[in-house]
């Protein structure tokens, strides 16, 4: 990881378990870690206005849940990325867990039949927060806390497979494109861990809007968020097609994508 803060910045000295490869406070005074901090955008606005329509249709309570989840991850990443500090780490890395589980409660009752509650699993993914929640507290180790979400991450791609390939194949366009776009994101993310020293020195030498583009970390998050937002769209289209509904791809005017009123930020090609 990069080493401790190359300026003084409002927040202080790092308190994190973890920085980043970006230079801190090279952008703004009141940042630590400007694009990281910005780049979790694509986590919070598509999300809100998702749960705002989930909310205003009438879904299910689970799909509101999964967008305000989604949020949250942004919401915390924004607050750990700003600023640093150990306590907005927990806001970034713990939520990444609970919306996981929820993302994985949705994708396995697809195929229930409709106000039903699975509480086994229920206690299942509780338990499993709970627990991983209370060891990363006291352990403090990062790994840990990235083989649990990978874990997760792990079950979620087994079962959305499972479904495009013996479910439902013609959501394969929109499955792979969720696991490819998330898998990008992941592949940047690694890099820039990696080839941290290479990519500031990089940086030293080009314009700071064009050094912008080799923040790899900004762009795990970009890819992520969206890959997430995806995957929560074919878990709703799922489940609408097993309640026998008619799911509907519509593009407003503001450019968000909606499949029976619960919006994709962008453009889909199914």
């Amino acid at each position: 990881m990069a080493p401790a803060a190359d300026r003084e910045g409002y927040w202080g000295t790092p308190t994190s378990t973890l920085e980043w490869c970006e230079e801190n406070y090279a952008v703004s005074y009141y940042i630590a870690e400007f694009w990281n901090t910005v780049s979790n955008l694509i986590f919070i606005v598509p999300p809100i206005y998702g749960a705002i329509q989930t909310y205003k249709d009438g879904l299910e309570k689970r799909y509101l849940a999964a967008y305000l989840c989604l949020t949250a991850v942004g919401l915390g990443s924004w607050c750990f990325h700003m600023t640093l500090k150990y306590e907005m780490q927990l806001l970034d890395e713990l939520p990444m867990i609970y919306s996981c589980c929820v993302f994985v409660y949705c994708l396995y009752e697809c195929f229930k039949y409709k106000n039903t509650v699975n509480y086994p699993l229920l206690f299942l993914l509780i338990t499993y927060s709970f627990v991983v929640s209370i060891v990363y507290l006291n352990l403090k180790e990062p790994v840990f806390h990235q083989i649990m979400y990978g874990t997760l991450v792990s079950i979620i791609v087994l079962r959305s497979v499972y479904i495009v390939l013996w479910v439902y194949p013609w959501l394969r366009g929109l499955g792979y494109t969720s696991l490819t776009v998330f898998l990008m994101g992941f592949f940047l993310w690694n890099v820039d861990n990696i080839f941290c020293d290479k990519l500031r020195a990089l940086r030293e030498k080009m314009p700071p809007v064009v050094g912008a583009v080799t923040q790899f970390h900004a762009w795990w998050h970009i890819l992520t968020g969206l890959g997430s937002y995806l995957h929560i769209l074919l878990s709703l289209y799922t489940r609408t097609l097993f309640l026998k509904h008619r799911p509907k791809v519509k593009v407003s005017k503001h450019y968000f994508v909606s499949i029976n009123a619960t919006p994709l930020f962008g453009y889909l090609m199914l």
